[in-house]
């Protein structure tokens, strides 16, 4: 039955491969079939597939970092009873040295236009939502949020804020990555005069990522009617899903500062962020380092 089923997802993905993709598109495969074909191998062999199983990880961490590269707001909330509506902006830096299995030639960098809903609640708590979409592609980001400020509105003390999220990828084939985080926060809000105010802020996010894919086909040159008939059991060789990557083993803290003004109910905010990939260990090699994700973002909104 497991044979079967596996037949099943690798024809669906042959007859499907033909389908339109944009330029930031993912081919997950790829991965798998580079190092196959690096390696000169008919059939791809175990330590070319845990190569390629590491090239997922580095991917996983660093698009995780492209999803949450934004937090655009202080610590302090919008109170019981507000509300507030930004668009957002963020320009996200790729590094070289981790490989993005894109459709047309990787970026240097992506762009990540989101909207961004806050509803303060009772007892200092605040929830949120943002959708975001990476441009050139089918893909979404959707978040969900809660964040409590431990303390706000004190004269000579900073707000500090305690925030839970969840971003989960979506319109990717093939690919489910997920990331969940903790963001520790401290700002400061400065009244200038009348309705305006200038509020500086930073701190650090605990990302986690995790990331699964189904069942891949390593054989570019492999058709439908190779899965078919009595050869159809030689159709799952160089098929399989990269070693799954858990969320426990791939942290990703993320440094931000930004500052954020109000005039009336208008707000503007801007925020740099750099998060840190940090290494693992890939099976047969040694440690594998990975370089720093930096992003600038902009925020437009309205708050109520």
């Amino acid at each position: 039955m497991r044979t079967f089923s596996r037949w099943l997802v690798l024809a669906a993905a042959l007859s499907g491969a033909a389908a339109h993709a944009d330029d930031n598109d993912l081919s997950i495969s790829r991965f798998g079939v580079d190092r196959r074909l690096q390696a000169g191998n008919n059939i791809i062999s175990d330590a070319t597939f845990a190569e390629a199983s590491a090239d997922f990880r580095a991917f996983a961490r660093t698009f995780g970092a492209v999803m949450t590269s934004a937090n655009l707001m202080p610590p302090r909330t919008t109170g019981h009873s507000g509300f507030a509506f930004n668009a957002e902006l963020s320009v996200v830096s790729l590094p070289e040295d981790v490989a993005l299995p894109t459709e047309a030639e990787q970026p240097g960098s992506l762009l990540v236009p989101s909207l961004h809903v806050r509803k303060g609640l009772p007892f200092s708590l605040e929830l949120g939502g943002r959708v975001g979409w990476i441009e050139k592609s089918s893909m979404v980001t959707a978040t969900g949020e809660l964040k409590w400020a431990v303390n706000e509105g004190f004269t000579y003390l900073p707000d500090v804020g305690l925030r839970l999220h969840v971003t989960k990828l979506f319109g990717a084939h093939n690919l489910d990555l997920t990331t969940t985080g903790l963001d520790i926060g401290v700002g400061k809000q400065f009244p200038l005069g009348g309705m305006v105010t200038l509020t500086p802020y930073g701190g650090l996010d605990l990302n986690f990522v995790s990331a699964t894919t189904r069942t891949l086909d390593f054989d570019p040159g492999r058709t439908v009617a190779d899965t078919q008939g009595n050869d159809s059991r030689d159709a799952l060789t160089n098929a399989a899903p990269y070693t799954r990557v858990s969320a426990g083993d791939n942290l990703t803290p993320r440094f931000y500062a930004g500052a954020r003004f109000i005039g009336g109910v208008l707000q503007l905010g801007a925020e740099i962020s750099l998060t840190n990939l940090g290494s693992f260990d890939q099976e047969g090699a040694t440690s594998r380092d990975l370089p720093s994700v930096f992003a600038f973002n902009t925020t437009l909104g309205l708050d109520f």
